[in-house]
């Protein structure tokens, strides 16, 4: 028998329209940001090129995310939403008080910690650098390392600081400046690398494997972390927009925080999992390119990840966001029916989306190499980038499930299963990534480690949609099999012919100049996109058509407006 309160049919549909769009808003953000991002990873590796050089500075810029991640990260991003919902619901005042006293504690929190991090910066970066950094040859890159690390850690306070006030907007309903905010920081980074290779010039010869002077470090280092301050100020102003005034709170006894930070303890250790398994994979990329030559290491790792990451940044991460307060009341409610179909709907709709994309990318993997780091110092290097992207499109599957099924785990505030799960997944990434980097070149270090994540997130999407589904009594399994195996057939031959028409213009440009390299990969993406589209309408995927109907009407509404 239904509960009386729980969700018609009707309305569900409604809601899943709801959640389109307001997932629009922010994808639309999340493009711009994406794009911006790009320029920048584009000037980085035109700059500083892609061997040890580059990762001195990618690993020291890379470290303020990994421990904002570690501190606050999985409490802030999903534990804290649904406890904000809760307070706007029940308490007198909206949840007004109790979103004071957080904002109060996170930020004493996150100031008293960047100050010891930053401090600490030499310990920092030996846990995440080779034991070749400890050697006297590398002795002036170790600290250049450390020098960056010093100015980039600040960067931990305004990560922490930036996600939380995005969150408060959030949990309010206004998705899209969190979004938007990004493009900030990929401005001011973008401005700092322009005038760093008008100033310095491309790494040449020697310089690619070498240290920093101290003037360059003040540039790269204080720029990057004046862009994580920028993204956070300009979200100041929407707090009042939203219908709230920061007033500092200080008394934090008996004021609901406790409920929240023992679900943080769960999601604190999930998070440790999680980045003991990052900080074994920096390690073993930085051996990667320590040894100079053609290694391969964090900085195709992480560039690489980032272009695979665009789907999930602009459909996923804006679907699961969009859906966490529903799910949150749904799971308060008890409707636990209702918790699925919203779940399994947004599930659907992902991966319509990312695994056309991660079957594409091994077709255009070189062209997109060669587009986006075929440029000043990296002009000869870019072909090194696409066994790495090639491998990546597996792993970005399994990630979005194990993703999406994690966001019904935090409306239920199962939290301890969470980690549970997440130890898994390190354990699996931390074995497949020593075994498998301990077994190939330097060459193939960052292919290695993709590989190693694939395995991670493969173990972690089997055991968290097993899980999930005896948790809430069914996940309409044999609907989203029957949507698989109709995704899969229409992305296979979409793919199959894209693929046959790259191989024939290959063999007409082998190694073409980058504009027309883009012309090619553009070419192919069209022919894949328009296939898989009318291959989905045939084979009534609802979930793709329900995509490109979201877009074109707000596109539509754009334009009369």
């Amino acid at each position: 028998m239904s509960a009386p309160d729980e969700a018609s049919p009707e309305t569900r549909a409604a809601e899943d329209q709801k959640v389109l769009a307001s997932s629009a808003i922010m994808a639309a953000g999340t493009v711009v940001s994406r794009l911006s991002g790009f320029v920048r990873s584009t000037l980085l590796v035109a700059a500083l090129g892609v061997s040890l050089h580059a990762d001195i500075f990618t690993i020291a810029n890379t470290i303020p995310t990994m421990l904002y991640i570690l501190l606050a990260g999985g409490v802030f991003n999903a534990v804290l939403v649904p406890q904000l919902v809760r307070a706007m619901q029940n308490d007198q005042d909206g949840g007004e008080a109790y979103t004071n006293r957080v904002i109060t504690l996170a930020a004493l929190f996150l100031g008293v910690v960047t100050v010891i991090l930053v401090v600490a910066a030499p310990l920092v970066m030996d846990l995440v650098l080779s034991d070749q950094y400890s050697t006297a040859d590398l002795a002036e890159q170790r600290q250049s390392a450390i020098d960056f690390a010093r100015y980039c850690l600040p960067q931990v306070f305004f990560y922490g600081m930036f996600v939380l006030v995005g969150q408060i907007l959030n949990s309010r309903g206004r998705f899209g400046p969190m979004m938007w905010a990004p493009i900030a920081n990929n401005v001011l980074a973008v401005t700092v690398l322009v005038v760093y290779l008008v100033v310095y010039g491309a790494a040449q010869g020697a310089e690619k494997v070498g240290p920093f002077t101290a003037d360059q470090e003040l540039l790269l280092g204080l720029g990057s972390t004046l862009g994580i301050a920028a993204q956070l100020v300009i979200l100041l102003p929407y707090l009042r927009k939203a219908g709230f005034t920061y007033r500092p709170r200080f008394d934090f006894r008996n004021a609901g925080l406790g409920h929240t930070l023992r679900l943080g303890v769960w999601t604190v250790l999930f998070v440790i999992a999680n980045q003991v398994a990052y900080v074994v994979v920096v390690n073993l990329a930085s051996s990667g390119t320590a040894s100079g030559g053609e290694g391969t290491g964090i900085t195709i790792y992480s560039s690489a990840f980032l272009i695979m990451m665009v789907p999930h940044s602009i459909i996923t991460v804006s679907l699961a966001t969009a859906i966490l307060p529903g799910l949150s009341a749904r799971a308060a409610a008890q409707d636990l029916a209702g918790l699925a179909s919203s779940l399994t709907t947004t599930l659907r709709t992902a991966l319509a989306v990312v695994v056309p994309f991660a079957a594409l990318m091994p077709v255009i993997a070189l062209d997109v190499a060669n587009v986006v780091w075929g440029h000043g110092a990296g002009a000869d290097d870019f072909p090194r980038y696409v066994p790495s992207l090639a491998l990546f499109g597996g792993g970005l599957v399994f990630f979005t499930v194990h993703y999406l099924v994690l966001r019904g785990f935090y409306a239920l505030e199962e939290t301890r299963t969470v980690f549970l799960i997440q130890v898994a997944v390190a354990t699996t990434n931390i074995v497949a990534a020593v075994v498998l980097v301990g077994r190939t070149s330097l060459e193939q270090t960052s292919p290695a480690l993709v590989l190693a994540y694939t395995a991670a997130y493969a173990v972690g999407s089997a055991i968290s949609y097993t899980v999930l589904r005896a948790r809430l009594g069914g996940l309409e399994s044999p609907r989203l099999l029957r949507f698989l195996v109709r995704l899969v057939i229409a992305v296979a031959l979409s793919t199959a012919v894209a693929g046959l028409l790259a191989l024939g213009l290959h063999t007409l440009t082998e190694e073409p100049p980058w504009p027309v390299a883009a012309l090619r990969a553009g070419l192919v993406t069209a022919v894949d996109v328009v296939l898989f589209v009318l291959l989905a309408r045939l084979m009534r995927l609802r979930e793709v058509t329900s995509v490109i109907d979201t877009v074109t009407s707000r596109l539509g509404r754009a334009r009369r407006s």
